[in-house]
């Protein structure tokens, strides 16, 4: 046992004693080890590349950030996770963090400038009430959306339209009560809501508002459905008042606030390999009078525990006043204050190689309804600056987890 000079110099003139300074540094070790003793480490490397032959003058809303026609980092993921127990009054925490141009979207600055990002960071309580109700007090990812932010957990390497209307992290307090095994419910507070890579941001550059309201229900189909166990139906709302700010810490803003409304589904079939979808969101920005919503299908085909399938087909519709502009492939739908409307479809093959990695292969093809994409007219921008109807992307991906 090795001691300090500090405790060496108290034990000299004998105010404390050698083997009782060895008991207190065992005491707080064995306290140490304790509190870590459930707590894991994870996380992942997300890397690809993209090949856009019609775009890259813009930014593309779909993949965060710029990666048109290159190889790119996507984000190091690192997370710390102590998750509750089955005991009444269980505590636990989760920490996790981005570093990488990625971080850049998600708005949870660990300082102006800084490259590292909390994606989440909560506390987990349980309160013995009723089945026990779970809590997450602090940053924590939104309850709404068919898609996540880590790519990985989603069917296909590029985002929807869908995931561009809503929210993606919020700082506040969330409840989640298991009412019985098919009904879970949620009801949260927070006082910022940091909006994503999308049309928040794009309409609302990047603002957050304060203070949020969410609510939502998951329904989950019992053993008793057959084929259909496991099938959920998820319905959410987000409410947003007060100011919106632009940047964290501001102290102004036009007090306008949004909403958003979600449902969505997931349905297995009789076929154990084929699974099916669908979402539907729906955006009010009251600040811009923009009213948008996107409907989506998803469909994965699991051919072996290594190859498999997924297709996303989408409907957005896209309103605003001056100030909306949806970053599409390669650049923009121009601004205007007449509805816009999109289509896309996406086509994703996986197939996993190497022990703990992801590969994944997509082509992506978006459609913009206007008869004259011309210069000044709805499209997508391409590389010469003019608008045309039609945006593809060809891309790679791999994503090793540890």
């Amino acid at each position: 046992m090795k001691f300090n000079k500090w405790t060496l110099g108290l034990a000299a003139v004998g105010v404390v004693s050698l083997t009782s300074a060895a008991r207190a540094d065992e005491t707080k070790m064995s306290q140490v080890q304790t509190a870590l003793s459930n707590t894991t480490l994870s996380g992942y490397v997300d890397v690809s590349a993209q090949f856009n032959p019609n775009g890259g003058g813009g930014t593309p809303n779909y993949t965060y950030g710029n990666k048109a026609n290159g190889i790119n980092l996507n984000v190091v993921d690192i997370a710390l996770d102590k998750p509750l127990d089955e005991s009444p009054w269980a505590s636990g925490y989760h920490v996790e963090l981005w570093l990488g141009p990625d971080g850049d979207t998600l708005g949870t600055y660990t300082s102006q400038g800084n490259p590292t990002y909390i994606r989440q960071a909560y506390i987990a309580l349980r309160t013995p009430v009723g089945n026990g109700i779970d809590w997450k007090i602090g940053v924590f990812d939104t309850i709404i959306g068919y898609e996540s932010s880590t790519s990985g957990n989603n069917p296909n390497y590029s985002h929807s339209f869908g995931f561009n209307l809503e929210p993606t992290t919020h700082t506040g307090v969330l409840a989640a009560y298991k009412a019985t095994d098919w009904l879970t419910a949620q009801i949260g507070v927070a006082n910022t809501s940091y909006a994503g890579n999308g049309l928040y941001s794009s309409a609302l550059n990047n603002q957050m508002y304060t203070p949020t309201v969410m609510w939502g229900p998951t329904l989950t189909a019992p053993e008793s459905w057959g084929w259909a166990k496991g099938g959920t139906l998820s319905i959410g709302t987000i409410m947003t008042s007060g100011n919106t700010h632009a940047t964290p810490g501001a102290s102004t803003g036009n007090g306008a606030g949004a909403a958003s409304y979600y449902a969505g589904f997931t349905l297995p079939t009789p076929v154990a390999a084929l699974k099916f979808g669908g979402s539907f969101d729906y955006m009010n920005a009251r600040d811009i009078s923009a009213n948008s919503w996107a409907l989506a299908a998803y469909g994965t085909y699991q051919f072996n525990d290594k190859l498999s399938i997924s297709g996303r087909a989408e409907y957005l519709n896209a309103g605003g006043n001056d100030g909306l502009g949806i970053p599409l492939n390669g650049g923009a739908f121009n601004q205007t204050a007449a509805p816009q409307q999109a289509q896309e479809l996406t086509a994703t093959l996986q197939y996993n190689v190497w022990e703990n990695v992801l590969t994944r292969l997509e082509f992506r093809w978006d459609h913009v309804n206007g008869e004259n994409p011309g210069a000044g007219g709805p499209g997508y921008t391409s590389n010469t600056g003019n608008n045309q109807q039609n945006a593809f992307l060809l891309a790679a991906q791999a994503i090793y987890k540890f």
